[in-house]
């Protein structure tokens, strides 16, 4: 008597033994986009140098080794010279548009021309879970990028610069708040900005993020511009900043650690989930 081939229902044993993928398949995916993205970053690194180096190294060096030169030593009172107030602020402006730049162009190039998010998002990995890996990247950069700028914003001065780490706890927890920043605005610009208007984005976003993020003048001094002490604050840069000034130079004015910390935190949750939001819109069109 011949067999009859048995129909596999849904609620079957056998369609239960269909593999579904767990935990651990979700992170060997999440590790091969990272192996990925390391490979692409060992064959830029001359570019990634170039674009995280140049701008705080011209600073450096014009403010903090040619203005002593030639008689021009900029003095914030107290003993405290020019060059220790901007090194907590070129790190941290190197950090965060290192993170943003690594993320945001080459996603607008994926969601453009090339289609490459295609091919990610074959990747057998919920969208929010690319992102997530995006924004992840973006920090790792950012934290590269101010590793290199340290030292730079350190010796290359020709007057001392003083830091001192007063809390280490205080520091890991300002830097993870700075290089997950700059990975969230990276995966939302790079998800909402057109390839076309890359180039637009950083001229409209970086200078005025710069110049108003407190770099070169600690938060409190803005006191007598009442309006814009408080108009800065929407900044995320500000927040990078005045907490890396209160980890490596505690002597100058900062703002406090509740406000640095706690509004920079609140913050980077509203970009990352604004972010991924975005990103995942994006790929399901």
């Amino acid at each position: 008597m011949s067999s009859v081939a048995q129909e596999t229902k849904p609620g079957s044993a056998t369609a239960l033994e269909a593999p579904v993928p767990g935990l651990a398949s979700h992170l060997g995916v999440f590790r091969g986009l990272l192996i990925r993205d390391v490979r692409v970053l060992r064959r830029n690194i001359p570019e990634f140098l170039g674009q995280t180096l140049m701008q705080p190294l011209l600073f450096v060096f014009v403010f903090t080794y040619v203005f002593p030169k030639i008689g021009q030593n900029i003095v914030i009172g107290h003993g405290i010279t020019f060059g220790t107030l901007i090194v907590p602020g070129l790190i941290g402006t190197a950090a965060l548009f290192s993170g943003i730049s690594s993320v945001a162009t080459p996603l607008s190039v994926d969601f453009g021309a090339t289609r490459e998010i295609e091919d990610r998002a074959l990747a057998p990995l919920p969208a929010w879970a690319i992102g997530l890996e995006k924004i992840f990247w973006g920090s790792v950069q950012a934290l590269a990028a101010a590793l290199v700028v340290l030292p730079l914003a350190y010796l290359i001065p020709a007057t001392p610069v003083s830091i001192h780490v007063h809390s280490w706890v205080l520091l890991v927890l300002v830097t993870l708040m700075v290089c997950l920043t700059s990975g969230a605005m990276g995966l939302l610009l790079g998800s909402i900005v057109k390839p076309q208007q890359i180039g637009l984005m950083y001229g409209v976003l970086v200078i005025p993020l710069t110049f108003l993020g407190c770099v070169y003048y600690p938060w409190r001094t803005l006191q007598p511009v009442a309006w814009l002490h408080w108009a800065v604050l929407v900044n995320p840069l500000v927040y990078a900043c005045e907490g890396l000034r209160d980890a490596l130079t505690p002597m100058v004015p900062h703002m406090p650690v509740w406000g640095f910390l706690g509004v920079g935190y609140g913050i980077l949750i509203l970009l990352m989930l604004g972010a991924l939001r975005a990103f995942v819109r994006r790929v399901s069109t």
